[in-house]
Order: structure tokens, then sequence, then C-alpha cells
């Protein structure tokens, strides 16, 4: 009996402790915010000491008046809010090292790559038709969107469509990228796709700068985009050229996945693509990344750029040879050229008032680094024309509606998720000022 006592005792103990942690748990679900400066990603102007009351990870209400007895009270004067950013282009778990294998797609190196871009303050990622049935058998993509995983949540495209014995290269993990050879297999391709669940369809149209013969041919795209609109799917679209643009355009693609360097897009180019509400994705900092290196940027020293490389990659990159080889590639001109025709076509298709959203292709080569390259797009952006404001809402707001999941994300509004970045500095006058972070909180809790 004694012994019974003191087990019960020790349950009752146990018990106590346990309501006493959940209360104080539930308590720490209600957080107010002060004296902040709020960007809140519709573009308007910022708005000096605003408070920010969360509840269960939503915000419930935002103003200069607001007090809750139960809530935890985080005093942020002199600094500014954002949302959190979202890339409806990027690539997970193929990049390891200096490498991109189909052997580095792990559940480990998975989550590693969510975790960087949750410290950068990107916390929804669409992953750009390079994913590999480990993600879908695992559970990831659903315990990830689900919240049940630290790191940025995953959306996926699956597998993606290519070409045979060209674009996208088999050699940089691509081997699970369906390539059909005649229209009849693509029902049968999609049908397969359609398991996965995927949020969207990729396609890649493009030589690569002439290194294949061929791409993808307009009745294999033509009919991939049919098949993918009988499933209420969307297609994106991997481009360069102006002219597979138009063709695209007229048959009915919904997603340009970056930009058109070839030339200067057309007006009448420009109109269509507004009539069908395309979605323009220009991801400029892939295109910087082709030759930047050989340049010596002013942030390649940076610790905010450093911590985002994978392992060796700063050595390599910043090898005399690296950068020579660089110089002497026979693209080197060309790739600053399509650069800058990138920066024009950017500035042309916004105020064309075509939905723009950012995208990087972070994470499909050792280059392209995750998290600040998200932060690199916001600079180039304002470097083509856009306002500071205008950058940020493209990456929050506009990039939550590429991904339709704005009811949710992509603004600071009441009733939607507590995603976001509190920087020093004000990013409305200074865009660089977002890789000054101090904290990111995602649904509410801080997680850096």
């Amino acid at each position: 009996m004694k012994i019974l006592k003191k087990i019960s005792g020790t349950v009752l103990v146990s018990l106590l402790l346990f309501s006493c942690s959940q209360k104080n748990k539930e308590s720490n679900n209600t957080l107010l915010l002060e004296n902040l400066r709020l960007i809140d990603g519709n573009g308007g102007n910022p708005v000096e000491n605003v408070k920010i009351l969360i509840k269960d990870g939503k915000i419930v209400q935002i103003g200069n008046n607001i007090s809750d007895k139960e809530a935890k009270i985080v005093d942020l004067k002199g600094k500014t809010i954002i949302p959190a950013l979202i890339s409806a282009h990027s690539h997970i778990g193929t990049l390891k090292g200096t490498t991109t294998k189909p052997e580095n797609y792990t559940e480990e190196n998975i989550l590693s790559q969510l975790k960087k871009y949750q410290d950068y303050g990107v916390l929804n990622v669409m992953v750009m038709g390079t994913d590999r049935p480990l993600l879908f058998e695992s559970g990831l993509r659903d315990k990830s969107a689900k919240g049940e995983i630290e790191g940025a949540r995953i959306h996926s495209a699956g597998y993606g469509f290519g070409a045979p014995n060209a674009a996208p290269p088999v050699d940089f993990a691509m081997d699970k990228v369906f390539r059909p050879t005649s229209v009849s297999q693509i029902p049968a391709e999609m049908d397969s796709l359609t398991k996965v669940n995927p949020e969207v369809v990729k396609i890649w149209v493009d030589d690569f700068n002439g290194k294949y013969k061929v791409k993808m041919q307009p009745e294999i795209y033509k009919a991939i985009i049919n098949e993918a609109h009988k499933r209420n799917l969307r297609v994106a679209a991997h481009v360069y050229y102006l002219s597979d643009l138009k063709k695209l355009v007229a048959d009915g693609i919904d997603i340009i996945g970056h930009s058109v360097r070839s030339e200067v897009i057309d007006n009448a180019t420009l109109a269509q693509m507004k009539a069908k509400n395309i979605i323009y994705i220009p991801t400029l900092s892939l295109d910087e990344y082709a030759f930047i290196y050989a340049k010596k940027p002013d942030w390649i020293n940076d610790e905010f750029f450093k911590k985002s490389l994978e392992p060796g990659v700063y050595e390599m990159i910043t090898s005399a040879k690296y950068q020579d080889d660089l110089k002497k590639s026979s693209n080197f001109a060309t790739n600053m050229k399509a650069f800058e025709t990138a920066k024009q076509n950017l500035k042309k298709v916004y105020d064309a008032g075509i939905l723009v959203a950012m995208g990087t292709d972070s994470g499909a080569m050792p280059l392209r680094a995750q998290g600040f390259s998200e932060h690199l797009e916001l600079q180039l952006m304002t470097e083509s024309g856009l306002s500071p404001l205008q950058a940020i809402s493209v990456a929050t707001k506009n990039s939550a509606k590429a991904l339709k999941i704005d009811k949710d994300f992509g603004t600071i509004e009441v009733g939607k998720t507590a995603d976001f970045i509190i920087v020093d500095g004000n990013p409305a006058q200074n865009i660089k000022d977002t890789r000054k972070i101090f904290s990111v909180y995602k649904a509410g809790q801080k997680v850096k």
C-alpha cells in the first residue's frame, strides 16, 4: 500500500507539473510584438510604431492600442518586420558539397536544406521538378505542410518533363524526369506524375546555350499542357528564347519559370501574357551567378553569403583557376548580356501588369546558394527598376499567389499565419537591409 501511495503521489506530481507546463505553453502561444516598423507585403509605405498580436500561430490584431494580459511582450523598437520570403522556384536535396547527385537525396540532407532556408527567412519553397520518390514515400512533404518538421515548407512539382538526351541534364540528378519521345506517351506519364500530387507540372524548353542539339518539341509540350490542364494542373516552363515563349503562350502555358534572355519581349506578347494571367518568375540571381564570381562581387566575403554555401563551395568559387576559367569561357560575354536582357524584361513584364513572383533556382547546383540567393534576388529586382517595396511584394504576396497559398501566407494581415522576418534597418530605403536578420518567426514561433 505504501508503495502504491508513493507511486500515486509521484504520478500526481507529474500530472501537476505537466498541467503547469501546458498552461505555460498555452500562454506562450500568445505573443505581442511592439514598436515595429511594419512592411506588410501589400506594397504600401511602412507604418511606424506598430503592435502585432499573435495567438496560436495566427495574426489576430494589428494596430497601436493593443494589450493582452496573457501575451509575452517583445519590444522591437528600431526594427522592421516583413513577411517571410517565398520562393516559387527552388530545388532541395540533390545538392551536397560541390556535387549535385542522386545519392545526395537523403532525408538528412533535405531537412538540413529546409532548415537553411528557414534560417534565411524563406519559409515556403516550390521544388521545380527535381524531387525524388523518397520525398513522397517518407511522408516528408506532408509533414512539412503540417508544420511537423523544422524548416521551410515544401511545395513540389514532382518529377518534371524534359527532352531525351537533352535538357534538363541527367548528370544533375535529373534521372527521374519524364522524357517522352511521342505524344502518345504523355497521358500515361501524366497519370504516373499525378500519383504524387504535384502542385504544378514542370517542363524544360531550352537547349542550354546550344549545349544540346535539340530541345522539347512544340507538339510534345502542347500535349503536356493539355494533359495537365485536364487534371487541373498548371504548367511551368523553363524557357530562354523569346521564340519559345511566344509558342508556349499560344499553347496555354501558365507559368514562365525563368527570364526570357535572348531578346527584349515585344509589347504584343506581353499583352497576351497579361490577358492569359501568365505568371513570370525571373530568377535573376541564376543569371548573375553564371559570371559574377569572376568579378569578385562585394558580397563574396560576407558571412551572410558564406554561411549559405555548402562545404567546399567557397573555396571552389574563390580559386584563381575557377575565376579564370569563367572569364575564358566561350559563354562569358553571352551570359553577361543575357543577364542585362533579363533585367530589362523583368521591368517590362512588371510594368505590363503581369504577376511577377520570386524564384531563384537555388539548390540546383553549388553556385546557387540556398537562402542567400533569395535576398540577392531582391537586390537584383531593384537594380532592374523595381522599388524595394515592389520587390518585397514580389517575394512575398505575389509568390504566395503563384503557389496558391495567399489565403494563409505572403502578407502580414489579420487572419494569416504569423510567418515573418524581423530585421535591423529599413528595407524600404535599402533593400540589402533584409540581410540584417534579427529573428525569424514561423507560425508565431521564433525559429532563429
